[in-house]
């Protein structure tokens, strides 16, 4: 099932998480109305939120608080992106300027609140402790990913183990939780919704990896950003993680002195190294097991055009380039 075929079959309910979205965005205070509607519709994928419909219909859920769910599931995560942009000091994000950038950093620190705050009004709404559970921890576990991360910067010495436990927290919890909930509204046994859980986790894992691997190899043009932004900002993800351990003394030292300086001007020599030690390779086939893995946990539920999307969306995610 292409992407196109995977959106047509969820398009009923992605137009009412759209419309969801815009209502729910709505405030009498003129600065977030903009700066809200700016980031909501800068580009985004909507992958979360299509996650949440996707699962819950894979589990033969027929109501609608799953709308409502994935709509606060897309605020939780552009909140964190307003956050990151921040942090980051970006000034581009899918070849649009950052929120950050054109309104300052103070007002997109404190819409990133409020599209926090609306996120667990929502919950509320709900009307159940699993859910607000499920979100409310997935929500604090994203925020101590993002301090690790933080950390982690300009840290040349973060092996692997370590880098793994940063991208599940900071991106993969986010998609665990948001399939998660699909099992739960659908009131699915603990059995389906751990399966929609694992799914989710080795899903977002895989797309955080590829991620990596396309921050050194795709067309700027395409993604609308850089080469090597990472690397331009200090954090050590796995190609580097991965020269730093198989590389020879110059490829380990020019990668080195790449994390802790930051800066562009390693970046053609870092690309080389990797070249060398087939570190992007390693990298998307690290993708590659986790979408393998992500696909077999969801093979026990019933046999349905959703599951089969979802399984379809887990392929996607390791054969993008943007």
């Amino acid at each position: 099932m292409s992407i196109d075929a995977i959106r047509e079959l969820a398009a009923d309910d992605m137009q009412a998480v759209d419309a969801c979205i815009r209502d729910r965005l709505s405030s009498p205070v003129v600065l977030i109305n903009q700066l809200g509607h700016y980031i909501i519709h800068s580009g985004g994928k909507r992958l979360r939120p299509l996650l949440a419909t996707l699962s819950a219909r894979a589990c033969g859920y027929e109501g609608d608080k799953h709308v409502t769910l994935a709509a606060l599931v897309e605020f939780i995560h552009t909140a964190t992106l307003l956050h990151d942009d921040v942090v980051d000091a970006s000034e581009m994000r899918r070849g649009n300027e950052t929120a950050n950038h054109i309104f300052g950093n103070e007002a997109a620190v404190l819409v990133g609140d409020f599209l926090y705050t609306r996120a667990f009004e929502m919950m509320v709404e709900i009307d159940s402790m699993r859910v607000m559970e499920i979100l409310s921890r997935a929500t604090n576990v994203i925020a101590e990913g993002e301090v690790m991360q933080l950390m982690n910067c300009h840290d040349a010495d973060v092996d692997e183990a370590r880098y793994m436990d940063v991208i599940q927290s900071k991106t993969a919890k986010l998609f665990e939780a948001a399939c998660q909930i699909g099992g739960i509204l659908a009131q699915r046994d603990a059995a389906d919704e751990a399966a929609l859980a694992r799914y989710g986790m080795h899903l977002g894992t895989a797309f955080q990896l590829i991620d990596d691997v396309l921050d050194y190899s795709a067309d700027p043009e395409v993604t609308g950003k850089q080469l090597g932004d990472d690397l331009a900002e200090g954090k050590p993800t796995l190609p580097l993680i991965h020269v730093l351990r198989e590389g020879n003394d110059a490829e380990k030292a020019v990668v080195r002195r790449a994390i802790e300086q930051g800066g562009r001007e390693e970046t053609d020599a870092v690309i080389v190294a990797m070249h060398s030690t087939g570190a992007l390779e390693y990298a998307r086939a690290r993708a590659e097991a986790e979408t393998d893995a992500a696909i077999d946990a969801i093979a026990g539920l019933p046999d349905t055009p959703h599951r089969r999307a979802l399984a379809d969306i887990a392929r996607f995610a390791v054969g993008r380039d943007h």
